[in-house]
């Protein structure tokens, strides 16, 4: 592992619980948002974690902008 690994996982422990943010995650990995996207994706498969509630209401608000146009 590398130098700095425990600051890591200790970070994406931390937004994978949904306790803290990807930018306060990464900036308490003391990375940078692509590395620490990187690293990630590197060790848990994905890079960002989203909710299901979250996916749900952006094809709802596209449905709706969808409509509107039609």
């Amino acid at each position: 592992l590398w130098n700095g690994a425990g600051d890591f996982f200790l970070a994406a422990g931390l937004y994978h619980a949904h306790k803290i943010s990807f930018g306060a995650a990464a900036a308490l990995a003391g990375l940078g948002y692509e590395e620490f996207h990187y690293r990630l994706k590197e060790h848990f498969g994905h890079g960002f974690v989203v909710a299901d509630e979250t996916v749900e209401d952006d094809l709802r608000l596209v449905e709706g902008l969808v409509d509107r146009r039609s």
